[in-house]
């Protein structure tokens, strides 16, 4: 399915989230871009003056911690990371709420990590929050929250942040503004022939093999990155815009129906926020193995996961955890809150329910995931 040309995917949005790469928040890593970072607060001035609500996920901090430290070479080092970007988010902030107050706009400064929408209790109160915020016509501005993650719990980059909270907000469009036009079926510093993608699907495969390739020095997104956050922004029906955040009046010209950059849409219809969130997830405390049977009932019929249909329990987990549920060749198909552990489940399973209380001594749920507490991937 192709879009006309001349439609862009913010056109309609109501609800959207802009993203914005460390090299052009920090002019490729000289310092913070003062003239640009005004310029991005202008037009969401202008967006938010058309009823839209805006959601700004900001890198920089890091590359701003570094100029102010003397640093050339981003480190490796957690420790190190770290301190730059405490040292860092004081002067992003400040430059933000700075050019965000001349157009008499609120800010507020939100700072995440994996844990907190990995945990169920705060993924809902980062929801509320964010919500209040807007409805307050408040601009939220997020960030990781460097200072405090590990390599376990990282995002690993915005670009992945950026999706996991239009996901969070049920955001209609997610727009990564980078340094490069877009998308191309190859690299174009290197090979004449590549095309400009315009318009596709997100989550197609061949999108994947078309993008590749290191970001800047100063980031740590490359293209992939984008096609990734664009594929997990689709599950729960926000579009992606991928576009130059060096093109003049960008997000203005986007909202006012042009068609600049990469569009990839997404076809799915928004999915229930529970089930978003579990979508979301980037990691999961254990994986169940599915017979054919099981796989099948859950694509075409919408039932839940029954014991019976669970070949193999792997991982550790408790009673409300997240699972993954593969098929027999390891590929995900699901996931959701399982009503048993992982000692419990290895127990009944490949049994039909009415043994549970049987084996168990009691009975919890009749099912080992509930197809409401269930998502397919």
């Amino acid at each position: 399915m192709k879009l006309p040309e001349s439609k862009s995917l913010l056109l309609d949005a109501k609800v959207i989230v802009v993203k914005v790469g460390s090299s052009l928040v920090t002019n490729d890593g000289n310092g913070l871009d003062q003239i640009a970072i005004a310029g991005w607060a202008t037009q969401i001035a202008a967006l938010a003056q058309q009823g839209k609500q805006i959601v700004l996920v900001s890198s920089g901090a890091v590359a701003e911690g570094m100029q102010r430290l003397g640093w050339k070479k981003r480190p490796t080092a957690v420790n190190e990371l770290q301190a730059a970007a405490a040292v860092g988010q004081m002067g992003l902030v400040q430059m933000y709420e700075t050019c965000f107050s001349q157009h008499h706009l609120h800010t507020a400064q939100v700072l995440l990590t994996h844990d907190d929408l990995a945990d169920r209790k705060r993924y809902l109160n980062a929801r509320s929050t964010l919500r209040t915020l807007l409805d307050m016509k408040v601009i939220p501005i997020i960030n990781e929250n460097d200072t405090v993650v590990t390599d376990e719990i990282r995002f690993g980059d915005n670009d992945t942040l950026g999706a996991l909270v239009a996901n969070l907000i049920e955001a209609d469009t997610l727009v990564i503004l980078t340094d490069q036009q877009g998308l191309y079926t190859a690299d174009p510093r290197s090979n004449p022939d590549a095309i400009f993608v315009h318009h596709a699907i997100a989550g197609d495969a061949a999108l994947e093999q078309m993008a590749g390739g290191a970001g800047s020095s100063v980031g740590t997104g490359g293209m992939l990155t984008k096609i990734l956050a664009a594929k997990r922004a689709a599950r729960s029906g926000a579009h992606t815009v991928i576009a130059s955040g060096r093109e003049k009046d960008v997000l203005v010209r986007l909202s006012a129906g042009e068609s600049i950059g990469t569009h990839l849409e997404a076809t799915q219809m928004k999915t229930a926020a529970r089930k978003q969130w579990l979508a979301d997830h980037l990691r999961t405390t254990g994986k169940l193995v599915l017979d054919a049977g099981a796989v099948k009932v859950l694509k075409t019929e919408g039932k839940s996961l029954l014991p019976i249909g669970v070949t193999a329990v792997e991982g550790y987990f408790e009673r409300g955890d997240v699972v993954a549920c593969v098929d027999v060749e390891g590929k995900e198909v699901a996931r959701g809150l399982i009503n048993y552990t992982a000692s419990e489940t290895a127990r009944i399973m490949r049994k039909s329910s009415n043994e549970i209380e049987s084996i168990l001594g009691y009975v919890d749920e009749a099912e080992l995931i509930h197809r409401d507490n269930l998502i397919l991937l």
